[in-house]
Formats: structure tokens, C-alpha cells, sequence
């Protein structure tokens, strides 16, 4: 398979301009080759659980508040003591330069324009070390947990192993051409398989299927850098993580791209919102959209987002430029939202503001 170095940078001439983060997909579908398109459009298996994280937020409805609006209402927060200029951030993906050639780079230069922060996936295909220099923003790293520990302190929880993914599957997809694992040296990085999914072959011979509490007792005690563990659904997964020492918590199903029919991330966040009780931040990724989306969100008790697939359409059409005009519009929506819900500033958002339907 080849790169799209030439191909993802330009944008559809038979589609009109986005106007929301959803009308990104079929502009970056024109632009990419169908098993890149695949890949990162796809979940696991019959996809149940990719669905289910857009119907979950279709569930709720807002309980507005009249006579209490705002011109202009205040977006930023706090997260572990960094404030961001609203409370979206970029989840990790692997291997963008699938989507533009400038690839995590220019996703992160997004980022920093909108004033939130980037998450680099270790399976990047920009190093650490090439995105520091990009830009001058907040850089988070999600860190695969490798079965050599060595490997692992070199560098939250994440998966132990990837999801059957039958769009990969039907397509063959492997690690396209030109393209490795940019924070993976020698031959980590140029690791290959073979067989019908070699791409999650070559996934799991860097990820750790066995990962315990212990795993993460010994990465708090090894790093000073305050640990966010990604994946959690339970009450009782969310206050084992807090007594083994993360700092924040990241309530994921991983995009419907691992185990099928699991419960949609806004479902879980509840349950995992109150068995913290406060102790640390809870972020949500899954299906979000759109700015009500972000609001019903942290009305029931996230302190912010993160978003994965539309940013990387917006990549494909337009890199940096494009993440960052879906940005703004993500943030307009969220401007415009909290005004007509009667919010001033996010810290007014509360579950009195939201009914299940």
C-alpha cells in the first residue's frame, strides 16, 4: 500500500465546506485510500459498540435554564493544574501520516492554537522529540504498556491487546509503506507479520496482554509525571486505578475498536464520575460530535473530552489548518450551547441540567 503524501492534503472539490465536525468524514473519504479510510473509520467486529457511543448521547436531553444566558460564556478549565482554553482535548491515535504527511505534527500545532492539549500515541509515527519542536503547547503521551518493562521505562493503561477488526481484516491492512513506529527504534520500529490481520499483529507485539494493578503500581512509581489511565468502564476498575496512584481517569471503550458490545462510554461515566468522588479529574472520549455532546458530557461530571476520529478527517482534508478550523467550530457550538442552557462558565454544568430519555 502506498502513502497519501499527495493524496490527504487536498480537499473534496465535490463537497462543500464542513459545517459541522460530522460533514469532515465523507470530505477525508474522498482524499484517502479505502483501507486507510477503513481502518480508521472502523470498530470491532459488528461495530455494536462504535454506534452505541453516538446513541448514547442522543439519549439525553437538556433541562434549560431561561433568563440566564450569557454573550459570551467562559470555556476554559483546569486539568491537573493546567488550564485549557475549552474542554477538548485530541485523543492518542497511531500512525497519522497515514492520514497527511505532516501527520501528528500538525495535529498537534492544532491543538496548541486552540490553547487544549495533544495526546501522542506511542504507535505515532512523529517521535517525542519531533513534536516537542513543532509547537510549544500541552503534550500528553499515551503509553502502550510493553511485555519488556525496559522498553516501557524508556518512554495511562491502555489496551492489552488490539480488537477484531474485520474492515482490517477483509483489507489485509498493514503499516502502509514508508510509514514505522517513530518512537519504536530499529527493529521494534520495522516490526512486521503476516497472516490475515497483520497490522494487529504487529500492535500486539508491542502491547502487554497480561497487564495487572502492579503494572500500574510500578509505572506511578517509576515516573514522576502525574499518570491518567485510559479505558475504564467500573466503579470498581476507577477506585482500584485511584488507589494505585493515578492522577486522572479516562472513561473509553477505545472507540468501539476493541471489545464489541461494551457499554457506551457516556453510560459508564456516571457510575465511574461518583466512585471517584472528586479525588481526581475523569476525562471521556467515544463518539463525541458535537458541542451538546461536550456539554451533556461534563454535565454529568466529566472535566473535559477527548476526540479521536473527526480530527483526523479534518487532518486528512486540511492538516494543521483543518484541525484547527474544527476546533473552532467545535468550540462555536459549545459557545452558543451554554448560552441557550443558561451556563455561564462550565463549572455551572451539573446533572440537574440534563434527563435521560
Amino acid at each position: 500500500m502506498g502513502s497519501v503524501a499527495d493524496s490527504a492534503v487536498r480537499p473534496s472539490t465535490r463537497l462543500g465546506a464542513p459545517l459541522k465536525l460530522d460533514d469532515f468524514e465523507p470530505a477525508a473519504r474522498e482524499v484517502l485510500p479505502q483501507a486507510i479510510y477503513d481502518y480508521i473509520a472502523g470498530g470491532s467486529e459488528d461495530e455494536a459498540t462504535l454506534h452505541a457511543n453516538r446513541e448514547a448521547f442522543a439519549r439525553y436531553r437538556f433541562r434549560f435554564k431561561v433568563l440566564a444566558s450569557a454573550d459570551r460564556p467562559d470555556l476554559s478549565n483546569e486539568v491537573l493544574g493546567q488550564r485549557f482554553q475549552m474542554p477538548v482535548h485530541l485523543a492518542p491515535t497511531a500512525i497519522q501520516r497515514m492520514a497527511h504527511p505532516d501527520g501528528e505534527a500538525a495535529a498537534y500545532r492544532g491543538a496548541t492554537a486552540a490553547g487544549i492539549a495533544f495526546c501522542l500515541s506511542t504507535l505515532s509515527s512523529v517521535s517525542i522529540e519531533d513534536l516537542a519542536a513543532a509547537a510549544s503547547g500541552v503534550r500528553w503521551f499515551q503509553l502502550y504498556m510493553h511485555p519488556e518493562r525496559a522498553v516501557s521505562a524508556s518512554f495511562p493503561v491502555d489496551l492489552p491487546q488490539t480488537g477484531r477488526r474485520e474492515r482490517d481484516i477483509r483489507n489485509t491492512f498493514s503499516l502502509p509503506q514508508g510509514l514505522q513506529y517513530a518512537n519504536l527504534d530499529g527493529k521494534r520500529a520495522a516490526a512486521t507479520a503476516e497472516g490475515p490481520d497483520p497490522f494487529a499483529q504487529n500492535v500486539n507485539a508491542h502491547t502487554n496482554p497480561a497487564l495487572s494493578w502492579a503494572d500500574l503500581e510500578w509505572l506511578v512509581a517509576k515516573t514522576p509525571l502525574p499518570v491518567i489511565v485510559k479505558g475504564l468502564v467500573r466503579a470498581d476498575d476507577a477506585r482500584h486505578a485511584v488507589e494505585a496512584g493515578a492522577r486522572g481517569l479516562v472513561v473509553s471503550n477505545h472507540g468501539g475498536r476493541q471489545l464489541d458490545y461494551s457499554i457506551a462510554s457516556l453510560d459508564a461515566l456516571p457510575e465511574v464520575v461518583e466512585a471517584v468522588g472528586g479525588r481526581v479529574p475523569v476525562l471521556l472520549d467515544g463518539g463525541v460530535r458535537r458541542g451538546t455532546d461536550v456539554l451533556k458530557a461534563l454535565s454529568l461530571g466529566a472535566a473535559g473530552v477527548l476526540v479521536g476520529r473527526p480530527y483526523l478527517w479534518a487532518l486528512a482534508v486540511g492538516g494543521a489548518k483543518g484541525v484547527s478550523g474544527m476546533l473552532a467550530m467545535l468550540r462555536q457550538e459549545i459557545e452558543v450551547s451554554m448560552s441557550l442552557l443558561g451556563v455561564r462558565r462550565l463549572s455551572e454544568l451539573n446533572p440537574d441540567l440534563v434527563t435521560r430519555i
